[in-house]
C-alpha cells in the first residue's frame, strides 16, 4: 500500500528503453535469473514481462541510444512501445540527452489513468486508439459464448502467432467449468493460469445480484465468455480470429452437454487460487 500510495503522487514516471536491444528483448524467452538481474530465488518474472509492466504503466517513455539503430529499426521500435502505450509521450534520445522540460515537474501523471492506460485494456473496454494504425498497429478482442476445447486452445498456445505484440484477456475451458483462465502474452512469452471463479457459479443470492449487474449475462451460462484483447503489427486479424474460433466446441461437442465436457483432454496444469476469500481451491 505505501508503494501504491508513492507510486500515486508522482509528478512524472519515466521508462528509460534501450531502444537498441529493446527488439531482441521483447522477442526473447528468458527469465530475468538468466540475465543476472532477478529479486531472489522465487523471482521468477521473464525479461519480456518486466519490460511490458514499465512501457505500459509510464506516461513518458525515453528511447535512449537511437543512434545505434538504422531508420528501420527505429521505426519498429517507436511502433512497438505505441502498440505497448498508445497514450504515452514517447521521446526518442541518443547518448541519454533529454529536454529536463519534458520530464520533470510536468504534473502530468496520473495514478488511474496510468492503471488503464495499457493498450489491452483500452480494447476490453472498447477505447480503440485509430491513431496507432498509421504505424500499423491493429487490435481487437476476440470474444465468444461458448466453451473452448483445452487440447486444440493449448495447441494454439503453443504456436506461433505471427504479428502479435501483446494479447491479455479471460477464457473459459470446457472442463474447468467454475473457473477464469487468464491469458497473458507479450513478445515471446505466454502465460497462463487461474485467476478465480465465474459469477456463474456464485452462492445463489450473490449470483443473483451479479445477473443484474451484467448487460450479457447468458440464461445457460450466465458471465461465462471468452474474451482477449490482442494488439499486433500488420497482424492478419481474420486469420487469428479463425484459429481461435477452431479452438471452441464445434456444434456437436456442445450437444454432448457438460458431463462429456469434463472428459475431454485437458493439458492445462493444476489451477489454484488462495486467498482469504476463496480459501485454497485446487483442481487439475
Amino acid at each position: 500500500d505505501k508503494c501504491l500510495s508513492d507510486v500515486a503522487q508522482l509528478d512524472t514516471l519515466v521508462t528509460v528503453v534501450a531502444a537498441a536491444s529493446l527488439l531482441n528483448d521483447f522477442s526473447s524467452s528468458d527469465l530475468l535469473r538468466d540475465r543476472g538481474e532477478s529479486l531472489g530465488a522465487e523471482d521468477v518474472r521473464a525479461l519480456v514481462d518486466l519490460i511490458t509492466d514499465q512501457i505500459e504503466f509510464a506516461n513518458v517513455i525515453v528511447l535512449n541510444k537511437l543512434d545505434r539503430l538504422g531508420l528501420v529499426d527505429r521505426h519498429k521500435a517507436r511502433t512497438l512501445v505505441r502498440a505497448l502505450n498508445p497514450t504515452a509521450n514517447v521521446i526518442g534520445s541518443e547518448w541519454g540527452r533529454v529536454p529536463l522540460g519534458v520530464i520533470l515537474n510536468t504534473g502530468a501523471f496520473d495514478f488511474e489513468k496510468a492503471q488503464a492506460a495499457p493498450g489491452w485494456a483500452r480494447e476490453l473496454r472498447g477505447e480503440h486508439t485509430p491513431e496507432t494504425e498509421e504505424y500499423g498497429i491493429k487490435s481487437f478482442v476476440y470474444r465468444a459464448r461458448r466453451p473452448f476445447h483445452p487440447q486444440r486452445l493449448m495447441d494454439l498456445f503453443q504456436s506461433e502467432w505471427p504479428g502479435v505484440v501483446r494479447s491479455k484477456g479471460f477464457f473459459w475451458l470446457a472442463t474447468r467449468m467454475e473457473w477464469v483462465g487468464e491469458l497473458s502474452q507479450a513478445g515471446g512469452m505466454l502465460q497462463h493460469k487461474a485467476v478465480g471463479f465465474w459469477w456463474a457459479v456464485a452462492p445463489e443470492d450473490e449470483r443473483l445480484r451479479a445477473s443484474e449487474g451484467i448487460e450479457d449475462w447468458d440464461p445457460n451460462f450466465g458471465d461465462r465468455r471468452q474474451e482477449i484483447a490482442i494488439i499486433g503489427i500488420d497482424m492478419d486479424e481474420a486469420a487469428l480470429r479463425h484459429r481461435f474460433d477452431t479452438c471452441l466446441l464445434t456444434d456437436a461437442e456442445m450437444a454432448d452437454g457438460i458431463r462429456a465436457w469434463r472428459g475431454l483432454p485437458d493439458p492445462f496444469p493444476q489451477w489454484r487460487v488462495a486467498g482469504p476469500e476463496a480459501g485454497d481451491a485446487l483442481m487439475q
